[in-house]
């Protein structure tokens, strides 16, 4: 613990607790021993940090917020797992991210740059990439994979081991429980592929150039009419047609990648 670290009173902060240069912890926090919190990271009031937490510099952690208790996952119960945020994270009220276990590789881990709003939950052994923003309310189940500068709407509910690619975008009040495209823009319950993503890329500063390279391809991949060929033949057909294509090659890496559930596509034709 050093000397600049600002605690009030009535902050419990266990012994053991590694504490960075000019933390403050407020109200009726609860540090656990073995927590690690970076330089000038902020805990407003009633902050539970429990476990093998680790917490990069510049945090910013709101009431209520509870990170690093043991995963809800009764075949885990008692076994020990870890925590591990980057720099400059923002976890607003009422926030849970619970720790990993053995079974998921022992870690739940979060990028920099991260948004968790209010009431977000991130399950066990998640791994989210930089500059992810989960609206309020959104649920991850465990094992969840989330690439750099996505984004979820509020109240989204998404399902154990789904991959969510990065630069997508997921609509409020969705049921995910397929792999969302890097770029991807899904919603609905259950939720379907609508698109790309072309005002969070757009927004991300993608030039006209690069957005008319994903739009062809994904017009190839995915064809409103799809015929007799499948999607893992248009996928080597679009590979090798667009070769070099940065944003392209990442797509198609995505889908050739091993997953563990369904792809989220687009709504089937009605007849």
């Amino acid at each position: 613990m050093t000397s600049s670290a600002r605690i009030h009173p009535s902050a419990v902060v266990e012994a053991g607790a590694r504490l960075g240069e000019g933390v403050v912890i407020g109200p009726f926090c609860h540090i656990g021993g073995e927590v690690e919190l970076g330089a000038g990271a902020r805990l407003l009031s009633h902050v539970v940090l429990a476990g093998r937490t680790r917490i990069g510099p510049d945090a910013e952690i709101h009431p209520f917020a509870a990170l690093g208790a043991a995963a809800q996952d009764l075949k885990s119960r008692g076994l020990p797992g870890a925590l591990v945020i980057g720099r400059g994270c923002l976890a607003r009220e009422g926030v849970t991210i619970n720790a990993g276990t053995p079974a998921g590789g022992g870690e739940t881990r979060i990028g920099d740059d991260c948004a968790f709003l209010a009431y977000s939950h991130v399950g066990h052994d998640c791994a989210i990439g930089d500059g992810v923003a989960l609206s309020n309310n959104v649920l991850l189940g465990g094992h969840v994979r989330i690439g750099d500068h996505a984004a979820i709407g509020g109240a989204t509910v998404v399902h154990q081991r789904v991959r969510i690619g990065a630069h997508s975008f997921v609509a409020g009040l969705s049921g995910l429980e397929g792999d969302l495209i890097p770029f991807g823009l899904a919603g609905g319950n259950r939720a379907h592929l609508f698109g790309l993503n072309l005002v969070g890329l757009r927004r991300r500063g993608f030039s006209d150039a690069r957005l008319a390279l994903l739009r062809q391809a994904f017009r190839r991949l995915f064809p409103q009419e799809t015929g007799a060929e499948v999607l893992a033949e248009r996928v080597e057909t679009v590979a090798r047609d667009f070769a070099g294509a940065e944003d392209v090659e990442s797509l198609i890496a995505f889908l050739r990648a091993e997953r563990e559930r369904p792809l989220c596509a687009p709504r089937p034709a009605r007849g």
